[in-house]
């Protein structure tokens, strides 16, 4: 890592208040969904209290690559978790179950991921949770859902991916579906869960009333299928694989110049137009009778696809980018990663800085796209080690005495 690439992190204002302020969130959650949800609530101000099981902790946190002077904690991990507080208990003992029913007692919320009736089994479900805490917003996240026949079925972002048909919307007509290479599932259902949350935490505030919330990677797998759901359902089409072109507009694809590639989305006739005329040249392309129509483009996509892939090698991607963006031709250059993460348009939002971290002295922090003028997010902090924070968590949140502290200790609850 190189110090100089990325700014320091800007502290935000002094006393500007945060949206979630007051707001607590006990995490019984591992891997990605849940505490990235979790996470998202934590940016503008909730106190996420992270619960781990004692020594290993989240079994996420060892997904690598990882510093070697912190094995467990892996990039991953530290993505997926900062802004938290970290308390270990031992869930398998009554005194560890003690101190998780104190901390519902706290809070208000819980998210959960478990799968089948594991949380029914430490008496932490939303029925036992609802006993101890009357107005407690309740959020099981799962792969299939809590009830039904599939209620106990494991599942994983990939496994929502592929049995959802979203690997078959996704790669080359020649070859198989393919996977995205994030975890775009877990995302989704994280994003659809905080949101769920913060409508529930609204309700709440108005009525007095919690509730339980349900979101399962299968839906949110569906719902990542965007409107091609709605095109089989209601017009009986199947929506096929058609790699970095478009299956609705042309030419919205992929095309190599002179030395780097590039993608152009012409959206309607009016920008194709401005791409003939302004950017190729080539009134002939924009007056042809069938090229004007956006089906008759369409139906002579591969051909036009040619034309104008012949026309962008004759020149490197300096020369169209100057000419598309004169144009108002919506079009990028195809970036790896680490180059969109040091691009000027990371610059200029400010995606990527830098924060102070006890162990590397500092990291990288990717900004949540979300900004509030009112309300800004809260200062980022590094995501914590294993338990690092039990004793002020019992200290501080619980009011628990040092004898008692200690007692815990003692008898195993914390690990």
């Amino acid at each position: 890592m190189n110090q100089e690439e990325f700014p320091e992190y800007t502290p935000r204002q002094p006393g500007a208040p945060m949206a979630l302020e007051g707001v607590r969130v006990v995490e019984f959650a591992h891997f990605i969904a849940g505490p990235f949800a979790a996470t998202l609530l934590a940016n503008f101000g909730a106190d996420v209290i992270k619960v781990e099981v004692p020594g290993r902790g989240d079994e996420f946190r060892y997904y690598p690559p990882a510093r070697p002077e912190m094995p467990d904690q892996g990039a991953p991990y530290i993505w997926a978790n900062r802004n938290k507080r970290s308390i270990t208990l031992d869930l398998k003992s009554e005194e560890g179950l003690s101190v998780a029913r104190d901390l519902v007692k706290s809070a208000d919320v819980v998210i959960e991921n478990f799968s089948g009736d594991v949380m029914q089994r430490f008496g932490l479900d939303y029925a036992s949770c609802k006993a101890i805490k009357h107005d407690i917003i309740y959020c099981s996240v799962s792969a299939y859902g809590k009830d039904g026949v599939f209620a106990k079925r494991l599942g994983f972002d990939t496994v929502a991916q592929a049995e959802s048909g979203f690997f078959s919307l996704n790669g080359y007509a020649d070859r198989p579906g393919v996977r995205a290479g994030s975890p775009v599932v877990d995302i989704t259902t994280a994003l659809m869960a905080s949101n769920g949350i913060l409508a529930a935490l609204n309700y709440r505030a108005r009525t007095g009333q919690g509730q339980q919330l349900q979101i399962a990677l299968y839906e949110s797998a569906t719902l990542l299928a965007g409107y091609a759901s709605m095109q089989n359902l209601l017009c009986g089409f199947e929506p096929q694989r058609n790699g970095n072109d478009s299956p609705d507009t042309a030419p919205t694809a992929a095309f190599m110049s002179a030395d780097r590639p590039f993608y152009v989305n012409c959206g309607n006739s009016k920008i194709y137009q401005r791409l003939c005329i302004d950017v190729l040249e080539r009134p002939d392309l924009a007056n042809d009778p069938t090229l004007a129509d956006r089906d008759g483009r369409m139906a002579r996509r591969q051909e036009l696809f040619d034309t104008l892939q012949e026309i962008f090698k004759t020149k490197p991607w300096a020369h169209w980018q100057a000419r598309l963006a004169k144009a108002s031709v919506p079009s990028a250059e195809i970036r790896t990663l680490p180059d969109a993460l040091r691009s000027p348009e990371a610059r200029s939002l400010e995606l990527v800085t830098r924060i102070a971290h006890p162990v590397l002295g500092w990291i990288p922090h990717v900004r949540l796209p979300l900004r509030m003028g009112e309300t800004p997010a809260a200062d980022p902090r590094p995501a914590p080690s294993v338990g690092q924070d039990t004793d002020d968590v019992l200290a501080s949140t619980l009011g628990y005495g040092s004898d008692r502290i200690a007692q815990l200790r003692k008898d195993g609850a914390l690990g």
